[in-house]
């Protein structure tokens, strides 16, 4: 009988720590988890995917920066801003869809894929600044993007 008390004292600790701060440290992650992912409009696929993309553009982009021997801090920590941005349009999006059409997620949709294939684009472009080929189709498009890009920064200047 000892034998099950000492194992089940060892569950207890090995749940809520030694002194109860890890079990209230866990309670406050696992609730501003719940409150984020309701606010986001709920943890689907979607939203995964969107997430995955934004993590591997990131780190992508930390590569190729290293690998192009342009590492700016700053730049990073703008990009980590842009991709709280991002999470906060998603949110946003899924109240609107709350409050004009209950139970039917357009405009939450609308901004995950958006920016899903903003964060795929974004994810293909560094891949192919680290190096990793990338078929001739691909490439010449992300030439025309960079093309049209400069041209509306030129507009925008004169």
């Amino acid at each position: 009988m000892n034998h099950f008390k000492e194992m089940g004292f060892n569950i207890l600790t090995a749940s809520v720590g030694t002194n109860g701060k890890e079990a209230a440290w866990g309670g406050i992650v696992a609730s501003l988890g719940v409150i984020i992912t309701d606010w986001l409009g709920g943890w689907d696929q979607a939203l995964r995917v969107v997430l995955v993309l934004m993590l591997a553009d990131y780190l992508t982009g930390v590569l190729g920066a290293i690998k192009n021997k342009k590492v700016n801090s700053d730049i990073m920590f703008w990009g980590g801003i842009r991709k709280i941005t991002v999470l906060f349009v998603i949110g946003l999006a899924s109240m609107l869809d709350e409050w004009i059409q209950p139970g039917a997620p357009i405009f939450r949709t609308a901004a995950i894929y958006f920016y899903g294939g903003r964060e795929g684009l974004s994810v293909v472009e560094n891949l192919g600044s680290i190096g990793v080929p990338l078929p001739k189709m691909i490439r010449e498009f992300l030439v025309q993007l960079s093309e049209k890009d400069e041209t509306t920064k030129e507009k925008d200047v004169v």
